[in-house]
């Protein structure tokens, strides 16, 4: 059945088909949710001023097959302004999974539509895992590109639930839990498990915001709360997720007051733990691990699958997850260079940079190991002709003498 395509402008509008587009998303198997509507839309409401919004429906007879929600903008590179799309959620989205159930061809028209409607240099999806179906449809994207990209982002560990995790882990972890209990028993603090509403969700997120504010995330400016506009779509999309009873709070509290917490998001039986935070007079206490630990254990009682860490740093991540992870999931970047003027000349300054990065690390590993040797020489020559005191100079040796 030949596929019709439509754009809107809102996903909050009074007319748009929420019940269709959830049937759609259902039937993706590996939706997140970053693909819920509550959370788009509140990414909607937080857009900023010099971005829109274009969504793509298809429409197969009265079943929606696709929906495709994307933020137009100006990015520059090189210095140069070009329009980029990026989906809805970007960038405070760790994992979205395209919503789309089409054949090839459909796909392939999918992106012909898109850039007709929506002419630009560049079409990137972010924080996207890597599935079979999802390859396909994206890699037929990349041969009608002029140039495309696809990297990893980032390796998310991830812990499958299972009965060996009622026993105590092994190892130097059991020790670190071990003594962070302690130092949490010793000062009176307790573990609360909770899982807010509509009505409940707006003043834990206050508090979660103001131990955020207090810690290195808030004095560095990198929290989910950091400025005006996360802040409204942190609250908004948590508060609406809670009245769907996807929220999941595990926090750490002191004569009443929240000095540590995990925030997570609960989906299929995978909990998504998206942020968490402490306040730094606590920072030895070790907090974060026997909230981890409570999350694996909360699961156990309540019978999820796995545990997720949603997003994490390609290189160096510190994530705790790291010391229980059972396996670990790919996130990828897709870049789709379009062929227009401006896709072509970013396109060729993309291949450009491959060409020449790999000879430039070259050169600073070169440059680096040469200004090491260099310091090698200069220190050792100093250790040549640096003076020695006598064997029988003291504390009363002459003047002289220390000017050798």
């Amino acid at each position: 059945m030949a596929v019709r395509f439509e754009w809107r402008t809102s996903l909050c509008a009074t007319d748009f088909p929420a019940t269709a587009f959830e049937a759609l998303r259902q039937r993706v198997t590996e939706h997140t949710p970053f693909n819920a509507l509550a959370w788009l839309s509140a990414a909607e409401r937080a857009l900023p001023r010099d971005a829109t919004l274009h969504v793509l429906l298809g429409w197969q007879g009265e079943q929606l097959c696709v929906c495709l929600p994307l933020i137009a903008m100006r990015e520059r590179f090189g210095g140069l302004p070009f329009r980029v799309l990026h989906h809805l959620g970007y960038p405070l989205a760790d994992r979205i999974t395209l919503l789309a159930c089409l054949d090839a061809q459909s796909i392939r028209q999918a992106l012909k539509e898109t850039r007709r409607h929506l002419p630009h240099a560049l079409l990137q999806l972010n924080e996207l895992p890597k599935h079979p179906d999802q390859e396909s449809t994206l890699t037929q994207w990349m041969q009608l590109s002029s140039t495309g990209e696809h990297r990893v982002s980032c390796r998310v560990p991830v812990h499958l639930i299972s009965d060996s995790d009622r026993q105590e882990i092994c190892g130097d972890p059991r020790y670190k839990l071990r003594r962070a209990r302690k130092r949490i028993a010793a000062c009176g603090a307790v573990v609360r498990r909770l899982t807010p509403d509509a009505v409940t969700m707006r003043p834990l997120l206050q508090a979660i915001s103001e131990v955020e504010a207090h810690s290195w995330k808030g004095d560095e400016g990198v929290g989910i709360f950091s400025d005006a506009r996360h802040r409204q779509w942190i609250n908004e999309a948590f508060t609406a997720l809670a009245a769907q009873g996807r929220v999941r709070v595990v926090v750490l509290e002191l004569d009443g007051r929240c000095i540590s917490y995990r925030l997570g998001l609960l989906e299929q039986g995978r909990l998504y733990d998206y942020n968490l935070a402490f306040l730094p007079q606590y920072a030895d206490m070790g907090s974060g691990r026997v909230l981890l630990e409570e999350w694996i254990r909360w699961g156990l009682d309540e019978g999820w699958k796995w545990i997720d860490a949603s997003r994490v740093s390609l290189d160096n991540s510190s994530h705790q997850l790291h010391e229980r992870m059972t396996g670990q999931l790919e996130h990828w970047r897709w870049s789709f260079y379009s062929w227009r003027p401006s896709g072509l000349l970013l396109g060729l300054g993309l291949r450009l940079w491959h060409h020449v990065k790999p000879r430039l690390h070259q050169w600073r590993a070169k440059h680096a190991a040469t200004a090491a040797t260099r310091t090698l020489v200069v220190t050792s020559a100093d250790k040549k002709i640096s003076p020695t005191a006598h064997p029988m100079e003291g504390e009363n040796a002459s003047p002289s003498h220390h000017q050798r």
